[in-house]
C-alpha cells in the first residue's frame, strides 16, 4: 500500500474568531475529514510568523491506500456531504492543497 500526504494551508477569516474556528477545525473538521477510507491519521501547525499571502495553519493528513485517485474523489464526496450538513465553517480560507507521495522514510 502506498503512502500519501494531503498538504492544506488556511487562513481564518476573521482574527477575532480565530479560537473558534481552531476548535471547529480540531474538533469537527479533522474528524469528519479522518472517516474518509484511506486517511489515517491527521497533524495541524501554526507558521508563528506567516508572510502576507501566506498560510498561518497548515494540516497533514496521513493517507494509506492503492488508488490516491479514488480515495481523494471518496474525500471530496465526503466534505461535499459535510457542507451540505452545514459542518463546514464560514470562516475556512483555503490558501494552498497538495497530495504528496512518500518516497522514503528515516526514523530516529
Amino acid at each position: 500500500m502506498d503512502k500519501y500526504v494531503l498538504v492544506v494551508g488556511t487562513n481564518c477569516s476573521d482574527a477575532a474568531r480565530e479560537k473558534e474556528f481552531n476548535d471547529w477545525y480540531d474538533n469537527i473538521h479533522l474528524p469528519d475529514v479522518l472517516e474518509t477510507p484511506g486517511f489515517m491519521s491527521a497533524v495541524r501547525y501554526e507558521n508563528t510568523n506567516p508572510a502576507e499571502g501566506e498560510a498561518k495553519y497548515l494540516a497533514f493528513y496521513y493517507i494509506e491506500t492503492d488508488d490516491i485517485n479514488g480515495c481523494m474523489k471518496l474525500s471530496g464526496e465526503n466534505i461535499g456531504n459535510k457542507s451540505k450538513a452545514g459542518r463546514i465553517s464560514p470562516l475556512l480560507k483555503l490558501i494552498s492543497r497538495g497530495v504528496y507521495k512518500q518516497t522514503s522514510a528515516l526514523y530516529k
